[in-house]
């Protein structure tokens, strides 16, 4: 994760190692440079009880890696094999995009951005679920 930019709003909180940190009164920006700080906004987190639907699933595996609960090393199978099967159900060329970066960051080890990319399908999915429903 070099060259990682976070930007933080006041008193918005922030997993670093394991480590909860809360930002003061200032909105703040500050750069990481250690290239496998595990970091988790916790405004971004999915909580348990709500991973209930196959992106927040795989959205919650990669968050588990990210504070801690899990080794990278056990969470990889289930990681990509989750994103290949949103990637059968996904199929328009914007969702794969973010399917494939997704895909290439948990090869690297880079589950932030593995993260980032799948809450960008977190819109599409409710728009697809809603679709079935009705």
């Amino acid at each position: 994760m070099t060259g990682l930019i976070l930007k933080l709003g006041p008193h918005e909180r922030v997993l670093i190692n394991g480590a909860v940190i809360e930002n003061g009164e200032r909105r703040c920006r500050f750069a990481v440079i250690s290239p496998q700080a595990n970091i988790l906004r916790l405004r971004d987190a999915v909580h348990p009880g709500d991973a209930k639907t196959p992106v927040k699933r795989v959205c919650y595996i990669a968050q588990l890696v990210l504070s801690g609960d899990v080794p990278a090393a056990d969470a990889r199978q289930q990681l990509l094999r989750g994103i290949e099967q949103l990637s059968q159900v996904m199929t328009d060329t914007d969702s794969r995009q973010h399917l494939n970066r997704a895909s290439q960051a948990v090869l690297r080890d880079e589950h932030y951005h593995a993260l980032r990319a799948l809450r960008a399908l977190l819109p599409r999915e409710e728009r697809l679920l809603a679709a079935a429903r009705s």
